[in-house]
């Protein structure tokens, strides 16, 4: 059976040319960076080349980039360890209700632990309001964290807006960015959009599991929540993961060579099956700013949020998989919870739609073929088990 794998938000699969040069320096340059001699030496080159290669896409310096495990690492390092540089000055602290758990069970552990936190709500189309924003921000406020890019609906958060409204009513205040699902799919310059902390995960990009990076702007301080040989400066201590870093380095780097055509040719497939699938009877799709199809390029290009009525999102899924097409009914990380999407529930999808929405995401390595083959299935599936269920 052909596979048609379009669960790219929860992982994507490994560029044929990163699993090589991950193969290369484990079978060769093995070596500990912190090592003084040869094999330490070439090992602490790969690191610097990754550093290069992230400082040229994000335009900064390469002593803004630190490594870590993956984007949970990379949000509580910079939440918690924000937090904990700044509490002195003052303990509120803002985020939005539609967060990845990386970002919200660290606001949670920080509210837990005496901090005031405020939750954005959304639109309908799953955009914070700047307006509500600005409301919340106080002399106290001393960090903001806001997603990119929403990894069920693919809604985009004005972040530039909301650097610049940060920026001017609290300067000291710290502007965190989740961009898991941003990074790769949008040109991001941190500095130029006001952001102080940007976390980035490897495996959706097309790189290694276990690997991230997190920027820090410059005069930015943290507190370290990671202890041991100073490595990195003392801001996270343990042997760095070479091979995953030179990995992720060059997952990025082929990303962005042919970025621009990439994405279009994204939007276009994007279009393609909503359009489609919108003439199956009883499909909607979520996330969609009020400009619609004309306005999708408002979205992110890569996700796809699909409600079936009267079709739970389990069901769904596994028939879907019965024809070798690969889905999600929500985030990876939280699918395994009976709670319903914080996402879903901002936006106000109609509550029996909350237990009957997939995800479809795409990567640079989807096709048109994998489209209309999922399309096939997905227009065959639906009108059968509608029947089934009405009976």
């Amino acid at each position: 059976m052909k596979e048609i794998y379009l669960d790219n938000s929860a992982t994507t699969r490994v560029f044929p040319e990163v699993a090589s040069l991950m193969t290369k320096i484990m079978t060769e340059d093995y070596g500990n960076p912190s090592s003084m001699h040869h094999k330490g030496v070439v090992a602490e080159d790969h690191i610097r080349k990754a550093s290069a290669i992230f400082a040229g896409i994000l335009g900064c310096n390469e002593k803004n980039i630190l490594y870590t495990s993956g984007g949970t690492e990379s949000d509580n390092t910079a939440i918690i360890g924000a937090a904990r540089a700044l509490e002195r000055r003052g303990k509120h602290i803002i985020t939005t209700k539609i967060e990845h758990p990386a970002v919200l069970n660290a606001f949670k552990y920080l509210e837990d632990n005496g901090f005031e936190v405020t939750y954005l709500g959304t639109d309908k189309s799953g955009r914070i309001s700047l307006e509500e924003l600005d409301a919340a921000l106080t002399e106290g406020t001393i960090l903001v964290s806001i997603m990119h890019t929403n990894n069920e609906i693919g809604s985009v958060q004005p972040i530039e807006e909301a650097g610049k409204l940060i920026k001017s009513k609290c300067p000291e205040c710290l502007f965190h960015v989740d961009a898991v699902q941003g990074f790769g799919k949008a040109k991001i310059n941190p500095s130029r959009l006001g952001i102080d902390l940007m976390s980035i995960s490897s495996h959706k990009i097309h790189g290694p599991k276990g690997v991230g990076v997190l920027y820090i702007g410059d005069g930015v301080r943290i507190v370290p929540i990671t202890y041991g040989g100073g490595q990195q400066k003392g801001l996270r201590s343990g042997t760095e993961n070479v091979p995953g870093i030179a990995g992720m380095a060059l997952a990025a780097q082929m990303l962005y060579k042919e970025f621009d055509s990439d994405i279009d040719r994204l939007y276009g497939l994007k279009k393609y099956f909503i359009e489609k699938a919108l003439e199956t009877d009883g499909i909607s799709i979520n996330g969609l700013t009020e400009g619609g199809l004309d306005a999708l390029k408002e979205t992110a290009p890569h996700i796809i949020s699909v409600s079936v009525s009267g079709v739970r999102a389990e069901v769904l899924l596994h028939a879907l998989e019965d024809y070798g097409v690969y889905v999600s009914a929500g985030s990876a990380c939280s699918t395994h919870k009976r709670t319903p999407s914080a996402t879903l529930t901002s936006i106000s999808l109609d509550k029996p739609l909350l237990e009957s929405t997939v995800r479809i995401s795409m990567s640079s390595m989807t096709t048109k073929e994998e489209i209309d083959d999922a399309l096939n299935a997905l227009t065959e599936i639906v009108p059968r088990l509608k029947r089934f269920i009405r009976k």
